[in-house]
């Protein structure tokens, strides 16, 4: 690693009020670009570049989320993402050249929050790093207004408009709504409309979306909350 860049994309802590985020990246000029723009933002940041350092950098130091490229020296990014999930609930955001589904796929499954391919914007990593910090309560943000959910009736509200679900739709609306921003896989979603286990279709969840669109479409029909990420799942934002 060159110690000029190193030294250039150290911060110190105590230069911004914003949350720190950490930078695993093995490419000096991405984590740079990543640098220059969570900072611009008022974030302040750490960069590692091997795999194999971050553990041990999480036992003297905190962050409030993790930029993580997947193929690292040392430790593969993967591998990494769940150690660390295994033990902590920091946030992670994967950023990496491997685009393929089942690398996707796997990110999520192992607990990442969000899975970015590059090449990237800049500007949409800071995007998504702010959605899962407010999500997450690193950043204080008072609560907005969104879809209500009341299971004694099955119903969606919004605004004094109500909408009656099916308890499937309402199951999968509830863990949708309750982590705006994260990206769900099918078998989340699945597994969470039948916690019975029982065997289903994975294209099942696509025609439960499709239902509860039209149904949300009733109550706010200026606005699409309901979002599909291709060769994954879905997600909600309001």
């Amino acid at each position: 690693m060159d110690d000029r860049v190193s030294r250039d994309l150290s911060v110190d802590v105590t230069a911004s009020a914003g949350a720190h985020i950490l930078i695993v990246e093995d490419e000096p000029k991405i984590a740079a670009a990543l640098r220059d723009y969570l900072q611009s933002s008022g974030f302040v940041t750490s960069w590692l570049d091997r795999g194999d350092e971050v553990e041990r950098w999480l036992t003297t130091h905190t962050a409030d989320l993790l930029v993580l490229d997947l193929m690292l020296p040392g430790l593969d990014g993967l591998e990494l993402c769940k150690r660390l999930r295994a033990r902590t609930d920091l946030p992670i955001v994967i950023v990496t050249a491997r685009v393929e589904e089942i690398d996707r796929l796997l990110g999520l499954e192992l607990g990442a929050d969000d899975y970015i391919c590059k090449p990237f914007s800049p500007r949409e990593v800071v995007a998504r790093v702010k959605a899962i910090l407010r999500r997450t309560g690193a950043q204080a943000q008072p609560p907005g207004p969104g879809i209500a959910l009341d299971e004694s009736t099955l119903r969606a509200s919004v605004e004094g408009k109500h909408q009656d679900l099916s308890a499937v739709e309402f199951q999968l609306l509830k863990i949708l709504v309750s982590e705006p921003g994260r990206i769900f896989t099918r078998r989340q979603l699945m597994d969470a409309m039948y916690p019975d286990t029982r065997i289903v279709e994975a294209r099942t969840v696509d025609s439960h979306i499709k239902k509860l669109r039209k149904k949300i479409a009733a109550l706010v029909p200026e606005r699409e909350v309901l979002f599909s990420v291709y060769g994954v799942g879905y997600r909600y934002e309001w």
